[in-house]
């Protein structure tokens, strides 16, 4: 990791120290991804066998996981298995059900009342990543809010190894969360059939999940078609961390995204240098046992240690990289909390490990990267539902409200919405004018009757 002490760094310098990796191939990224997305438009399931065998080594002759499937995953399990997957599911149901939102129903005015109401999304297309470190984790974070949600058509895909198996703990996951539409597609394509459809896979609504470059790419790509969750691509971490923090575990929370993949990255900030070498002697150690070790190795040569004058700028160091983890490890962490405004999930103290939240914990684990965490948030219930705004004007309601929409539509120059308003106006005049003259003929004629 290299060592840079932020005072004495220019504009354009903090700049590039905060780039991430996989920025700079972004081209040559943008361009494989287009070449796949229109292969699989044009081929359909033709291409995502071709491109399956091409990238995954395996053939398939059925891209859909089938029932056999699902009962030899979850007998290969063990109890002990099953049993940290159910406690993962419970926690994060839990989270996330304290989020369902209520509907809303407001009089902003006399006789003019608004509501809000929650629908869910038709189709929801998943996507968990395999490769060389298959997630069930992420089947849990996308099956347990879509499970609550109650979107009618879930979809999975997931890459297949070389035998054209999916990792049973993936397919125990999703069968926890009530998934059965899976199948054996994997990166860029998988994108694609979820975003367009194919003879197998349906087209759906909105796309949820995160990957690597490709997988965030894609995901780019497709929204002119298709809406996505947010760009969540390679794992990244930030730690902040002050002497009195224990360098085995800074050591320990930066090596545990470093093993995500080699275009992951992770971030140290600290106060002194004497700290900072500590650290590196844990990662050096650490490294020796690990069995990713060499992609977590790749990862650090890209990654940074900064040197901050105080706490204020550390957190300014933060936010300016708005990374998807960021881990407090301070004296006070609660105190930096209040300044801190771009980051997808903060961690706080020495003992709660960024692992708790991949996993276990009831937070999402789907969370904005490459700097998106300024303007997104991390996945929560209400991605998986639309809410629908309602309103009913009574007669009153509409007589008092009109002329201003009238007068509002006019400065806009759109006749057509003030006539909308002015017909109703007038209907309503005419229908009142002719009930005041029956009720004064009939008050005459029993005045008449009664002398």
């Amino acid at each position: 990791m290299q060592l840079l002490t932020w005072k004495n760094l220019s504009a354009s310098a903090r700049i590039a120290a905060l780039r991430r990796p996989t920025q700079s191939a972004q081209p040559a990224v943008a361009a494989a991804v287009r070449t796949i997305i229109a292969a699989v438009r044009r081929d359909g399931d033709k291409a995502l066998r071709r491109l399956t065998r091409k990238f995954d080594g395996a053939a398939l002759r059925s891209l859909r996981v089938g029932e056999a499937e699902f009962a030899a995953a979850e007998k290969s399990l063990s109890r002990a298995d099953h049993a940290a997957l159910r406690t993962a599911y419970r926690n994060i149901r839990a989270f996330h059900s304290a989020q369902q939102p209520k509907d809303l129903r407001v009089e902003t005015q006399p006789g003019i009342v608004c509501e809000k109401t929650v629908r869910p999304i038709g189709r929801v297309g998943l996507y968990v990543p395999g490769g060389s470190a298959p997630l069930p984790s992420t089947a849990l974070m996308l099956g347990v809010p879509s499970q609550i949600a109650g979107n009618p058509v879930r979809v999975l895909c997931t890459p297949p190894d070389r035998h054209g198996r999916i990792n049973p703990w993936i397919l125990s996951a999703a069968r926890l969360c009530g998934i059965t539409e899976i199948y054996k597609v994997g990166g860029v394509q998988a994108i694609a059939a979820l975003a367009y459809g194919t003879a197998s896979i349906p087209k759906c609504d909105k796309l949820f999940g995160p990957g690597n470059a490709f997988v965030t790419e894609a995901k780019q790509q497709v929204t002119r078609d298709v809406a996505i969750d947010l760009p969540a691509g390679p794992s990244e971490v930030l730690v902040i961390a002050d002497h009195r923090a224990n360098p085995s575990f800074v050591a320990a929370d930066l090596l545990s995204q470093a093993e995500h993949g080699p275009d992951s990255q992770v971030m140290l900030v600290t106060f002194s240098e004497n700290f900072a070498a500590r650290v590196q002697a844990y990662l050096e150690r650490e490294l020796a046992g690990l069995p990713r070790a060499a992609i977590a190795c790749r990862a650090l040569d890209r990654s940074r240690v900064f040197i901050a004058a105080n706490h204020a700028e550390a957190v300014a160091i933060a936010n300016a990289y708005a990374p998807e983890h960021l881990i407090l490890q301070v004296a006070r962490p609660r105190e930096l909390l209040a300044d801190i405004t771009t980051a997808g999930s903060v961690f706080l103290g020495d003992i709660t490990p960024e692992s708790l939240g991949d996993y276990a914990s009831g937070t999402n684990h789907v969370l904005p990267t490459y700097g998106w965490a300024r303007a997104c948030s991390g996945l929560g219930l209400a991605d998986f539902q639309r809410s629908m705004t309602v309103q009913t004007a009574s007669r009153a309601g509409l007589k008092k409200l009109g002329p201003v929409v009238e007068h509002l539509a006019l400065a806009e120059g759109l006749a057509a919405h003030q006539r909308a308003v002015r017909v109703r106006l007038e209907t309503l005049s005419f229908v009142a004018a002719v009930y005041d003259r029956r009720s004064n003929t009939r008050r005459r004629s029993q005045t008449a009757a009664t002398i």
